[in-house]
């Protein structure tokens, strides 16, 4: 007996401990895998932001050019004091050379032989059409032919000048003349001995001729100056005259001379990646310490690659089809997308990332910089209050208005005068503006893949011509009117503590459309019938509870957003069904009977908009109820509410300070008060005999 005893707490010891030692390992194996979801998520958006940074360097052209100056002939030099880094030669503008060139191909010499047998062929051909001219014809024309060989009879090309020299070669002898001293085909009349008699005399000698033409172009100097190391070539505030920007486009043509040198892709495709990525570290740190829900959501953060992928690709497109062209691509999509989704804040913090890493793979990076960095954050306030979609006409010309007045702005500071303005450019920024007016639908596309909820799907929901929000009006017209009455508070609330108000307002519509199921079993559809009367306390309130689960059945149906569906589910958080839980209690005063049936599913409130609708909720229906409405049981009854909130830890997720919660409160008993104040009883009027 003693041995079983002893096997048989040996044998619990030992069940005990291997009970132990599997919570341990339970609890260790769920904090691994709880780890390493969160460190999977964290790799995943490192991942897709570095995988974004290579895709934005792969696909941009990749010139081999060294450093570059923004200058323009007749503007203000803008930059530092420019000193010749090193020495280089200023090149000869191509019209210059060109006139040079000119200048001496006449004065070089052309070089004759002397064909002795040029009369005698000229003869001959003269003998042979004596059968068909007449002997007179004959006789003319051989004095006429003698005329013309006594002087002698040039073989030319082109034109040359009558004061053009030349040389007359005479086997190794020659002597120098000009070319007026002799005929020319141009020099005689056409007819039968220019055109069919005669033969130059003295034959241009091509060879000769061209070894004399290139000898001298040989010796034309192609530079116009020598600039040394350490001259001074411009200062700042100076203007840049042409010969000025001669020597600084000199200067740039010997940068990309030594660049070229040098250049490797990889190595500038690296530098540029690293940029990138310094660009989104930067933004992840700021969304990691501004505690923004974007980088909680893998969605958004995908959202948010994608949208900066494709204005690069754009960019990309065309700075290889249309250079010159960069500021077509309506860049402020990005702006308007980010503040519609995410905030005003995001938006400007994604906007600065993605202007910081186009403007180091597209031409003329200040320019672009300044353009749409300014016209970005415009964009951003202009879609500040987007409550139609007639504003987005308003932004495209917001938009246009920017670039024009910065482009208007930029060409007075450099020129001083209009007449330097380009209708192209004008051009261009009315098709970015109307290009931008893509971002409706984009929001509308994004919406949908994503599943982010935006201000402007709110605006929808906020109508009360929504089928759910018809059909609760018209089967449950008292909690309708409950509804918006909560609404119309909560909208006043939250815009007084700060918080989404749209979001808010909207939650708060439909909080309390599991009510259209069974509206009888709420007071504010009451009339006289009170179904409760018939149920027990747990079936009573069971029928209460179960309106928040078929508001969540309703929300699915007519395809609410999850963030609306968040207000069903809080909106009494995990407390208690108060009447009939308090008759329960009546009943049995020892508690003996399951508390669970009388508590609503929650979860508690965990945002500000939640936890004031909550709030709000509570307080309208009970201060509805008031038989007298007094400002001191009013206020009492306010302040017995919201502590009891408190008390219960339903307000302990959501992010009201203390101070919110005291104005929430001074708020709600002003409301009340002059929602349900004591009316004037009006007295009868009696009718006249």
């Amino acid at each position: 007996m003693v041995r079983i005893c002893i096997q048989g707490k040996v044998f619990f010891v030992m069940c005990r401990g291997f009970c132990i030692f599997a919570a341990h390992l339970i609890y260790d194996m769920s904090n691994f895998l709880s780890g390493t979801v969160k460190r999977l998520g964290l790799m995943y958006r490192v991942l897709l932001m570095l995988l974004t940074a290579a895709l934005i360097v792969v696909i941009f052209p990749h010139t081999r050019h060294g450093e570059h100056y923004d200058y323009k002939v007749g503007a203000v030099w803008r930059g530092t004091d420019l000193k010749a880094p090193y020495d280089f030669a200023v090149m000869k503008s191509d019209d210059a050379v060109k006139l040079e060139q000119d200048a001496e191909r006449q004065k070089a010499l052309l070089y004759y032989q002397v064909d002795s047998l040029a009369r005698s062929k000229a003869l001959e051909r003269l003998g042979r059409m004596e059968s068909r001219i007449t002997n007179a014809e004959h006789k003319a024309l051989r004095r006429q032919l003698d005329s013309v060989y006594r002087r002698g009879y040039l073989e030319t090309e082109g034109h040359p000048a009558a004061e053009r020299k030349m040389v007359i070669l005479n086997g190794n002898i020659g002597s120098e003349h000009t070319v007026g001293e002799y005929l020319t085909v141009d020099d005689l009349e056409p007819g039968l001995l220019r055109d069919s008699v005669l033969v130059p005399s003295l034959v241009l000698d091509r060879h000769r001729t061209t070894l004399e033409l290139e000898s001298r172009l040989s010796q034309l100097s192609y530079t116009s100056q020598l600039v040394m190391a350490g001259d001074h070539i411009v200062s700042k505030g100076e203007e840049v005259t042409e010969e000025k920007a001669q020597v600084i486009a000199a200067l740039e043509a010997e940068n990309d001379r030594r660049y070229s040198d040098r250049y490797s892709v990889w190595g500038q495709m690296l530098g540029q990646l690293l940029l990138a990525i310094i660009a989104f570290v930067a933004l992840y740190m700021f969304l990691l310490n501004t505690r923004h829900p974007i980088l909680e959501d893998n969605r958004k953060v995908t959202f948010v690659m994608l949208t900066i992928l494709l204005m690069a690709a754009l960019e990309a497109l065309m700075v290889r089809v249309a250079p010159g062209w960069e500021l077509l691509v309506p860049l402020c999509i990005v702006p308007i997308l980010m503040r519609v989704f995410f905030g005003m804040r995001a938006a400007l913090y994604i906007h600065l990332t993605t202007v910081i890493i186009l403007a180091n793979l597209v031409p003329n990076a200040f320019e672009f910089i300044f353009y749409q960095l300014v016209t970005g954050m415009m964009s951003i306030i202009a879609v500040r209050n987007l409550e139609k979609r007639s504003q987005f006409f308003v932004l495209a010309l917001v938009i246009f208005g920017s670039y024009s007045f910065i482009y208007t702005a930029g060409v007075l500071s450099q020129d001083t005068n209009l007449a330097a303005l380009d209708a192209e450019k004008y051009l261009m920024f009315f098709l970015n503006a109307i290009l931008t007016l893509l971002a409706y639908p984009l929001i509308y596309l994004f919406e949908k893949m994503s599943g982010i909820t935006t201000a402007l799907t709110l605006l929808e929901l906020s109508s009360t011509n929504t089928p759910a929000l018809r059909a609760l009006s018209r089967r449950a017209p008292g909690t309708f009117q409950h509804s918006m009455q909560v609404a119309n508070i909560v909208e006043d609330l939250v815009s007084e503590i700060g918080g989404d108000v749209l979001l808010a307002k909207v939650g708060a519509l439909y909080h309390d459309i599991g009510k259209t199921r069974n509206p009888l079993y709420f007071t504010e559809n009451q009339t006289s019938f009170n179904p409760h009367n018939e149920l027990e306390n747990a079936e009573s309130a069971r029928m209460i509870t179960s309106h928040v689960t078929m508001g969540l059945e309703l929300a699915r149906k007519y395809k609410l957003p999850a963030e609306v569906q968040d207000f069903i589910r809080t909106h009494h958080g995990t407390t208690y069904t108060g009447y009939f839980y308090a008759k329960e209690l009546e009943a049995h005063p020892d508690g003996d009977f399951d508390t669970t049936v009388f508590r609503y599913p929650g979860p508690r409130p965990y945002s500000r908009e939640t936890a004031v609708v909550m709030i709000v909720d509570t307080v309208e229906a009970a201060c509805r109820s008031l038989k007298v409405h007094t400002k001191e049981n009013t206020d009492e009854m306010i302040d017995k509410l919201i502590d009891g909130k408190i008390q219960a830890g339903q307000l302990d997720n959501c992010q009201l300070s203390y101070g919110d919660i005291a104005r929430i409160r001074e708020i709600l008993k002003a409301k009340m008060m002059s929602i349900y104040h004591v009316r004037v009883e009006y007295p009868t009027v009696k009718k006249n005999p």
